[in-house]
């Protein structure tokens, strides 16, 4: 019995140790959006923006695209929700192109433009 005991408590506490330590800065930049801490969400999801994060690129475009933590910039919602769908994510592509209808040519011709030049400098 004190060895089941002993393998329970052991167990219990991998597990409890484990479940923080899966969490990463995408996920807790997701709860800090949640809860409405958009500057917390912000610093968090940026810099894995910056590293190529799909998920985080999508995430940083929507912010954007409304204005949560960061000036509402349709370029700059695009740019980042254009990034996110080279994976072929369909919620990128389809929020993407939901900015695309909010802006004009020129700011989408801009907008690829920085997303050109954000592929070149992190190839």
């Amino acid at each position: 019995m004190q060895t089941m005991r002993a393998i329970l408590v052991t167990l219990f506490l991998a597990v409890g140790l484990v479940g923080p330590a899966a969490a990463g800065p995408l996920e807790d930049s997701q709860a800090a959006y949640n809860k409405g801490d958009y500057a917390t969400a912000l610093r968090l999801v940026r810099p894995l923006a910056d590293q190529g994060n799909a998920a985080a690129q999508y995430n940083l475009g929507l912010m954007y695209s409304i204005g949560q933590g960061v000036p509402q910039d349709y370029v700059q919602a695009h740019k980042w929700l254009n990034l996110g769908a080279l994976d072929g994510d369909k919620d990128a592509i389809k929020s993407r192109d939901i900015v695309a209808g909010k802006m004009t040519p020129a700011q989408i011709a801009e907008a690829q433009k920085l997303a050109r030049e954000w592929m070149e400098k992190h190839q």
